[in-house]
């Protein structure tokens, strides 16, 4: 054997060695890394599976709410929530009435209940708060309402706040009613009336009572 020959041997047993350690190293490290890989796995699985029983017990409950007796929907509630009614009123309420001209010559003062409220009378001196539709007696034609400013109207009945046809058509209306007032010039704003954009003549109002204070 030459000495090249017995050199290469001679430096194979360690060469070797080395080899095996560092794949050793390799396979021991890439084990910790997939070991990483199952617990990260394990970790995201374990998640989901938490999230599910928290949805699970949420639909369950949720099934069990509707499988419940059903609480009345609030009568004080109305399609896009203009007006609130009182409680216990009629949801004819929550409807814009029409208001047509009158028939004859109107001599008096009429006040004609179209809905009958069961709530308080009002009384002088009191707050009350109302919506309410107004129109010429003899044309019919509009000419103010509380509804298309979708804002009801509050004054102190029988302090002269209002025009007198007001005043004492609507003392003892109760809350939740709808009153029609047929108001005669004298008691309205006059044949001529001196304040400005006034309607002149007798007057139809129909008025619903919303709330007495």
């Amino acid at each position: 054997m030459s000495e090249r020959t017995e050199n290469r041997s001679a430096g194979q047993g360690p060469e070797t060695k080395a080899q095996r350690r560092l794949a050793a190293q390799l396979a021991a490290q890439k084990a910790a890394e997939a070991k990483k890989r199952r617990q990260a796995w394990l970790g995201a699985l374990t998640g989901l599976v938490v999230i599910a029983v928290i949805v699970g017990v949420f639909v369950v409950t949720r099934g069990g709410d509707d499988d419940a007796p059903k609480q009345a929907a609030s009568p004080a509630g109305c399609p896009g929530g203009f007006p609130t009614l009182p409680d216990g009123a009629d949801q004819a309420l929550c409807t814009k009435p029409a208001a047509g001209k009158g028939e004859g010559e109107l001599t008096g003062l009429k006040a004609t209940p179209l809905i009958r409220g069961n709530g308080p009378a009002a009384q002088a001196g009191q707050q009350i708060t109302v919506n309410y539709v107004g129109v010429s007696y003899r044309t019919g034609e509009e000419f103010d309402a509380s509804w298309k400013r979708s804002e009801p109207f509050s004054f102190v009945l029988g302090q002269g706040n209002v025009i007198p046809g007001w005043d004492q058509g609507m003392q003892g209306q109760t809350v939740g009613s709808r009153v029609q007032l047929d108001i005669p010039a004298d008691l309205a704003y006059g044949e001529k009336p001196q304040r400005p954009g006034a309607p002149a003549g007798p007057l139809r109002f129909i008025v619903d009572v919303l709330a007495v204070q």
